[in-house]
């Protein structure tokens, strides 16, 4: 099922978690998906896509959601993987994985975006921008987005020569010509325009 902005969200009854990945767009590093079941109970505010929160809030969020949420998981798929799958089984994978890493099983998933979940544990819904719609799928892009980001600042540590720190392997225009100059590293991704640009493929 899938719902876009003009519809309402459905009712879902039993424990309901939000899947979300950070990272499809970048043309090195790892694709992260997050799962998250919160707890009513304990309530968190603040709640929302993470590409509109600053760092800082970003990082408060994703710790207050590790000790409140009822369970979280985050999977993480290779660049290898990626350029074996493509970025989308890639990231459909990521979030599947992730759902079914949970501590606790869920009744019904919510996806951010527009393709639901094959072979998933249970039901599952796609929502469009449910990043921003649902808070379940917020929290998982936050935990995505924290612990992605948190793995690029690795990556720079190891290929400090690419700016991994600054443009989180996004094609800014300077990591394309870093890339144009001196070639990938082992963790670009083979199958993106721009790195088989600079392999001379």
């Amino acid at each position: 099922m899938k719902i876009t902005l003009l519809d309402e969200l459905p009712v879902i009854k039993g424990l309901l978690a939000g899947t979300d990945e950070a990272g499809r767009g970048p043309l090195a590093g790892n694709v992260v998906a997050a799962a998250v079941i919160l707890d009513p109970d304990q309530l968190i505010s603040g709640l929302d896509d993470s590409k509109k929160l600053s760092e800082k809030k970003r990082q408060s969020l994703a710790s207050e959601i590790k000790q409140k949420a009822l369970a979280w998981s985050v999977v993480s798929v290779s660049a290898r993987q990626i350029d074996e799958m493509n970025i989308l089984q890639a990231s459909l994978y990521a979030m599947r994985t992730a759902a079914e890493k949970l501590a606790v099983r869920p009744d019904h998933i919510f996806v951010d975006g527009n393709k639901t979940l094959p072979d998933c544990l249970c039901a599952n819904t796609a929502i469009i921008k449910g990043d921003s719609r649902v808070a379940e799928i917020s929290a998982a892009s936050i935990l995505a987005k924290v612990e992605r980001d948190s793995q690029m600042l690795v990556l720079h540590e190891q290929y400090p020569l690419y700016g991994f720190d600054k443009h989180k392997g996004y094609p800014t225009r300077i990591h394309r010509e870093i890339l144009d100059e001196i070639g990938p590293c082992p963790e670009h991704r083979r199958s993106y325009a721009p790195v088989r640009k600079a392999l001379g493929m």
